[in-house]
């Protein structure tokens, strides 16, 4: 019902607004009296053969929601009914901002891809943790940036403000230093200041847990960029071994245009959707092979269908997670991708 008759009359209108208004939908619907249990009995899959454990932690399913669609932690609830096994929040900011100047969100649908250039607008990390405080058993993960106006050779304390915030109420960390909307933010992937920052946030980590009795450290992952060179990937490898951080997330949106015929192509932004299928599977199928396993992966990018998602699982992703493939065919391939995962058992 949602490819036939929901999503043509949401793509008649501006993405962003159309963003915003779903947001209304669910959580107005959330209010009718057995929503959770109808759309857990519609979308969900519960098997236990499904759940993973992954740096420490115990997913009901490999299949979460990417960051940026609840960057505010704002339905986190209510998403996790269509069937997710996890929520990722975020990119949040220590200070709120507004992001980029609108328009700043296209839909490509020839492509059936997305150009975004948000900027990571977000009502900053302290308003997040208090939607936070009531989660009651949802698997989240916290995905931190820093704020545009903060130069990068201070980049590292707006992290650490967000880590500090945010590390009692999410289960694992995400360092985004890989968007293509926030000025010189990639510069970061440079391999001295990127050590730097993850070995701050890991020196904290270990530090909260040796004087909080009880506490283990919170796994921390870096989001990287699909256009990165083997060269680069590899000094990922080495940075991921030097730090000791629990993993990668392979990919982030992309700023190439290879092969696009939609006539918003050239619109700045990074790219997401189903151009973008390949390239991060071929990340996470070198990420994996060059360093022999030796870190898990979540697999985002261009997962369209059920077989999207095996590709990057057999590629070596230990989870993977969906954004524009979520906005192009609905909450129905949750359902499609753990129904799949278990026919391959």
């Amino acid at each position: 019902m949602y490819k036939q008759l929901i999503r043509p009359i949401l793509f008649w209108f501006d993405p962003e607004k159309v963003h915003y208004f779903t947001f209304s939908a669910v959580r107005l619907a959330s209010r009718i009296p057995c929503f959770s249990s109808l759309f857990k009995s519609i979308y969900g899959v519960d098997d236990k053969r499904l759940e993973r454990e992954v740096f420490g932690l115990k997913f009901k399913n490999p299949v979460g929601l990417a960051a940026g669609f609840d960057k505010d932690a704002k339905l986190y609830k209510e998403l996790s009914d269509f069937g997710f096994g996890f929520i990722e929040i975020g990119t949040l900011t220590p200070k709120g901002q507004e992001g980029n100047p609108k328009i700043r969100l296209f839909r490509l649908k020839e492509d059936s891809a997305i150009i975004n250039r948000m900027g990571f607008n977000n009502g900053g990390v302290e308003e997040a943790v208090i939607r936070l405080k009531k989660n009651n058993g949802v698997l989240i993960g916290g995905n931190i940036g820093k704020n545009k106006v903060t130069a990068n050779e201070d980049a590292v304390k707006d992290y650490q403000i967000c880590f500090e915030a945010l590390y009692d109420y999410v289960d694992y960390f995400v360092v985004n230093v890989s968007s293509p909307n926030t000025p010189n933010l990639r510069e970061l992937q440079d391999k001295e200041p990127l050590t730097k920052l993850l070995q701050t946030l890991q020196d904290m980590n270990m530090a909260k847990n040796s004087t909080e009795e009880g506490k283990k450290p919170k796994p921390v992952l870096l989001k990287i960029a699909p256009d990165l060179t083997d060269e680069q990937l590899l000094d990922i490898i080495a940075i991921v071994k030097e730090t000791k951080i629990a993993g990668v997330i392979a990919t982030n949106t992309t700023i190439s245009r290879e092969g696009l015929q939609s006539v918003n192509k050239i619109e700045m932004g990074g790219l997401s959707g189903k151009p973008l299928t390949k390239r991060s599977t071929e990340v996470i199928r070198f990420l994996s092979q060059k360093s022999g396993n030796a870190f898990p992966i979540i697999g985002v990018g261009g997962i369209h269908s059920a077989e999207d998602a095996i590709e990057k699982l057999e590629a070596g992703a230990s989870l993977v997670q969906l954004y524009t493939g979520f906005i192009y065919e609905g909450p129905a391939l949750i359902k499609a991708i753990n129904k799949k995962i278990l026919e391959k058992l």
